[in-house]
């Protein structure tokens, strides 16, 4: 039986090799002029693959956030006890691609309705979240909810669940297996999936 709650721990940061295995840029490090934003809905395994496949994003990596527990392994996190959600760090040049244009991917591929779940995926893990690095990444992350509930309502879906939250919480990165797991796995697990409801582009309703 674990404890309702594992503290946070002075352990080191995870080790990884630090190198995309898709390509090839750094997962960690400073990226000047680039922004960044961590992104919840689901499995990170299939949501690391729809963002790594955006033009103008430079580099993505799986990690853990939105919890209380310091440099989280996999299975502390799995068992529910550490408030963690398993996320996408994306870090993408906005010039080439709009954060708008990121929160279009991110409604349209999962169902942010769900609470604690994401489809057969169940646990807290998995619940949607947005982490903003920005206060205008924030103020657009908002706006954008009410232009997608708007649509949900319109074909009677649920309430949205998803958490927006600035600043954001510390990104604790995943074990190197974790890491592009769909690239080096192809046959992979997956489990991503939206509802069929497209979110607009823009943000006017």
């Amino acid at each position: 039986m674990v404890d309702s709650k594992i503290p946070g721990s002075d352990r080191a940061e995870m080790p990884l090799s630090n190198v995309h295995f898709v390509n090839g840029r750094p997962l960690r490090g400073d990226f000047p002029g680039m922004a960044v934003v961590d992104f919840g809905m689901g499995c990170f395994w299939g949501v690391e693959r729809k963002f790594w496949q955006l033009p103008g994003v430079i580099t993505t990596a799986a990690g853990y956030a939105g919890g209380h527990t310091a440099h989280p392994t996999y299975e502390e996190v799995c068992s529910g006890a550490t408030g963690h959600v398993e996320v996408v760090r994306v870090v993408h040049a906005p010039k080439a691609t709009t954060f708008e244009q990121l929160l279009q991917t991110f409604w349209e591929n999962h169902d942010p309705t769900q609470g604690l779940r994401q489809g057969n995926d169940v646990g807290e893990q998995y619940r949607s979240v947005i982490f903003c690095c920005t206060q205008e990444q924030y103020d657009l992350a908002v706006a954008s909810r009410e232009v997608y509930q708007a649509r949900l309502d319109a074909v009677g879906l649920g309430r949205i669940t998803t958490e927006i939250r600035y600043p954001a919480p510390p990104f604790y990165y995943a074990e190197e297996y974790h890491q592009q797991y769909l690239a080096k796995n192809p046959q992979g697990y997956c489990g991503l999936g939206g509802t069929g409801v497209g979110c607009p582009a823009g943000l006017a309703p």
